[in-house]
């Protein structure tokens, strides 16, 4: 397993849409490993595809455990996923990402969502997630459509920079970038 370089959103491969993964077998394997590691490496709890350079439709996730969720604390690969399903309940929640360090923001999600997808084996999949879990399946679906957290944010009052001490100076960015992408 590898590391892998995380892109920032000036990159224009953010915006673009990745391609179905056709071929399954151990390099696939091997780049959800990496996926997941370069995930863990960064405390992030998602991680797709395009955010590493790599333009086909597989992002990984994993959120923390949680009780009275049996879907928490392990690992979810997904390959080509495909939401089937949204609940018409919203839920606004704060967001941030590791191809944008340092911004968070509040994005009106669907609560709850049904999703469809391979696993690295090729295996048909198919799941329903509510809550934090399904936030984060939204925001790395997005990413397969070159679609940023920030893009579902038209309010910049709901938009906010992290303290500075937290972050790296090598992340810096001004608002007025963040504004750009969303332009």
């Amino acid at each position: 397993m590898a590391v892998r370089k995380i892109l920032y959103a000036s990159d224009p491969k953010l915006r673009q849409k990745a391609k179905k993964v056709k071929v399954f077998g151990p390099q696939l394997k091997k780049l959800a490993n990496d996926m997941i590691e370069t995930m863990h490496e960064a405390n992030g709890v998602g991680l797709a595809g395009p955010q590493i350079g790599v333009m086909q439709r597989i992002f990984v996730a994993e959120i923390p455990e949680e009780e009275d969720n049996p879907l928490s604390g392990k690992p979810w690969v997904m390959i080509n996923p495909e939401i089937v399903k949204r609940t018409v309940e919203m839920e606004e929640g704060q967001e941030g990402c590791l191809s944008i360090p340092g911004w968070v923001g509040l994005v009106n999600r669907h609560y709850g969502v049904e999703i469809k997808a391979r696993t690295v084996s090729g295996k048909p999949i198919k799941m329903k997630v509510t809550g934090f879990l399904a936030r984060v399946f939204q925001h790395e679906y997005d990413h397969l459509d070159g679609i940023l957290f920030v893009d579902h944010i038209s309010d910049p009052e709901k938009l906010w920079r992290l303290d500075a001490e937290e972050e790296d100076d090598d992340d810096v960015y001004v608002f007025e970038e963040i504004e750009s992408l969303t332009a």
